[in-house]
């Protein structure tokens, strides 16, 4: 039997996801994650603990357990752990991405430098140390900009500015959010610098692209029907196939071969987001990974309606079937935004949201009484809906309905002095 190892931060619904498609082809699972390894989940059996931020190290352990229980491929989930990834896959002879190539993605400056260097479209930017006073750098900004953390995933920390008293603003809440615990006990390098870029308008789409030994191939083009235009990105809807015009959807292939080939990358799944306005696509990221959270479950392939985890799968096992093209339905997703910071208290419309003609489910992932953070604090939805239809609009329209069913009950989250420290935190 094959064995899959799955290396992920959170051991949550999309791990879930990529393990029952696994089990689907009766392939065996393992974990690699930096949780606790003394915190008891339902996922401990057999996991490795390691450190995604040392990842040389990790992949040390995971060659090491390897010894005992052999895998025979691996998959990276988000974006921390492509990096151990990627030196795991080399000691132990899989094809996968250079250890370089992810980290010319996991850093947005450095990828910002390369793919400028390959003249390809980016917006203008530059990077500043957090210690350095605003008015020092406020000389080097054009408005509107954006300024965004160096290593941050889903728009979390991500802000336009208008003006220089809204990049004052901007740049102090960042700071805040990356001196957090949260943040800080994943001590991630280049947290002491932000990247400032200049605001491209335009439509935004999403691909999502699979390598193998350097050619890409498209799997599908997302719209992203609702306006990106801040001060905060906060996705939402995805819908495929995307609707540009023949030229623009092809010029976007053509931008993302060149991006991926700038990278380095050349093996495996590749999730990038690209603006396009009259002047052509433009590159906002490329990321060494798989489309997050449950968003995979939008896109299935073949008359089987495979699912893209089991694509997943049977490609980085190098196993056949993963030849076949998208589902001639449209299909979409929606993340369920979060409109407020704050405890989540009550739910209400799951089944009038589910009764929805296309939509195909609800499912909300955020648990009752816990605390959920608005962007650009947040980077995790209340849950996704699920919709397919005959056309893209079709879809979004179901994906809209869906969405006006529910109600969420979110209120605010009182604040507790720190038992140590005496210190009482925000209510964000």
């Amino acid at each position: 039997m094959s064995r899959l190892l799955i290396l992920a931060s959170k051991l949550g619904y999309q791990a879930r996801s990529f393990a029952d498609a696994a089990k689907t082809l009766g392939v065996d699972v393992a974990f690699a994650s930096d949780r606790c390894h003394r915190i008891e989940d339902p996922w401990a059996d057999g996991a490795i603990a390691v450190r995604f931020d040392d990842p040389e190290e990790a992949a040390r352990r995971i060659v090491q357990q390897s010894l005992v229980r052999p895998v025979d491929g691996v998959i990276a989930l988000g974006d921390r752990p492509t990096s151990t990834a990627a030196f795991a896959a080399r000691a132990l002879g899989f094809a996968y991405n250079s250890p370089q190539s992810v980290e010319n993605c996991r850093s947005k400056l450095r990828q910002r430098e390369i793919l400028r260097d390959a003249g390809l479209p980016v917006p203008g930017f530059f990077s500043f140390k957090l210690d350095k006073r605003v008015e020092k750098i406020l000389p080097r900004v054009q408005f509107p900009c954006v300024i965004k953390p160096l290593r941050r995933a889903a728009s979390q920390g991500v802000i336009r500015a208008n003006s220089p008293e809204e990049f004052q603003a901007a740049v102090e809440r960042i700071k805040k959010l990356l001196e957090s615990p949260e943040v800080q006990v994943e001590r991630e390098p280049e947290s002491d610098r932000l990247l400032v870029e200049r605001y491209i308008p335009g439509a935004e789409v999403s691909v999502e692209g699979l390598l193998t030994r350097g050619k890409l191939r498209i799997l599908a083009i997302f719209d992203k029907p609702d306006p990106l235009e801040g001060p905060y990105f906060e996705e939402t809807i995805y819908v495929a196939p995307s609707r540009l015009p023949d030229e623009a959807y092809d010029s976007v292939i053509e931008c993302a071969e060149k991006t991926v080939a700038a990278l380095g990358l050349s093996h495996g799944p590749v999730h990038a987001e690209f603006r396009v306005n009259d002047d052509g696509p433009w590159v906002l990221e490329a990321a060494a990974r798989p489309i997050g959270g449950l968003c995979a479950r939008a896109v299935r392939f073949g008359p089987q309606r495979m699912p893209l985890e089991e694509l997943l799968v049977r490609h980085a096992l190098g196993m056949p079937g993963t030849d076949v093209d998208r589902e001639d339905d449209a299909s979409g997703v929606m993340m369920i935004p979060v409109p407020k910071s704050g405890v989540l208290e009550r739910i209400e419309g799951e089944e009038q949201a589910r009764a929805i003609p296309g939509v195909e489910g609800v499912q909300i992932t955020a648990r009752l009484r816990d605390f959920i953070a608005a962007w650009p604090e947040g980077s995790s939805y209340l849950g996704f809906i699920f919709a397919r239809g005959k056309s893209p609009a079709e879809v979004e329209a179901a994906l809209r309905q869906a969405h006006s069913q529910l109600k969420f009950e979110i209120v605010e989250r009182l604040p507790v002095a720190n038992p140590v420290t005496g210190a009482v935190p925000s209510a964000q």
